[in-house]
């Protein structure tokens, strides 16, 4: 049997009853350590599980995906940070799934909490969200937009927009991947501050193509930082405040408002930078704001 073990959002206790009992009974445990990260190391994990873990980085899972495999006893330990629902979210999860089946392997998934539920904290309605996005980071030669398209989608539909900000962890240069050396940069993961900022580019390049705007400046935004931790942080304010604001260590998400409802706005004025960013806001009807 191949389990998915969802650990949470925070720290070593987020894990659920049913995965700690999971856990505590398997041969194996695989630490997946490549799609997120917890605000504790694996050291604190072994500790409170009682289990000692192997390190599953992108190589081991993408290139050893048989060696996971092998025996009938085995839990592939996930952080559950950007599990949509109640599946593991990386194609490189579902590769795994597909190469169990194929192996004639079980597989169960043990869920846990989720960025992707877990933004209701900030009071947003869940069900008025649209599609999920993902922002990476620009390079010199590399600046994708596909992102702000998806924005525009959900924007005309009232919808409020998740943004799922970058991480580059065990990355290689282009000149390493070139040569074959396992030389990795450090770790990057992307802030609030620099999603917005990249956004703020994007209105400024479709303003000059005349183009009809999804976002603006004045776009009330969510950023969230380090969700289901001791040290959470929410922040309201325009596009504009959050690329000057410092929400700390990650992990960051962003969210793009849509229409919103009267009780939507006062939950985000308890986080507002500004409390005058929210006397601006338009009523469209008798029950939602835009911005």
């Amino acid at each position: 049997m191949l389990y998915f073990i969802g650990l949470g959002l925070g720290d070593a206790k987020d894990i659920t009853v049913k995965g700690l009992e999971t856990i505590r009974k398997c041969s194996r445990v695989y630490l997946e350590a490549y799609t997120s990260i917890l605000t504790v190391g694996k050291e604190a994990l072994e500790e409170y599980y009682g289990r000692e873990l192997i390190l599953a980085d992108r190589d081991m899972v993408e290139q050893e995906a048989d060696g996971i495999l092998k025996g009938a006893d085995v839990r592939f330990w996930i952080p559950n940070w950007k599990v949509v629902g109640s599946k593991p979210r990386a194609t490189t999860h579902s590769d795994l799934v597909l190469r169990a089946v194929k192996a004639g392997v079980q597989h169960r998934v043990i869920h846990n909490a989720s960025i992707m539920n877990a933004v209701g904290c900030c009071g947003l309605q869940l069900y008025s969200f649209g599609e999920t996005v993902s922002i990476v980071f620009w390079t010199d030669t590399w600046k994708p937009e596909s992102f702000y398209d998806k924005i525009r989608k959900n924007r005309a539909s009232g919808m409020h927009t998740l943004c799922l900000l970058d991480i580059k962890v065990k990355e290689q240069s282009l000149e390493n991947l070139m040569r074959g050396r396992k030389i990795y940069e450090p770790p990057r993961y992307m802030s609030v501050k620099q999603a917005a900022q990249q956004l703020l580019e994007i209105v400024h390049n479709r303003r000059e193509q005349r183009e009809e705007l999804a976002i603006t400046e004045d776009t009330i935004c969510v950023g969230l930082a380090r969700v289901g931790a001791e040290n959470q942080k929410i922040c309201t304010g325009t596009l504009t405040e959050m690329a000057l604001a410092d929400l700390g260590p990650p992990l960051h998400s962003l969210i793009i408002t849509g229409d919103m409802h009267p009780l939507e706005i006062d939950m985000l004025r308890l986080f507002a930078l500004d409390q005058a960013t929210f006397h601006n806001l338009k009523l469209t009807d008798s029950s939602t704001y835009t911005s």
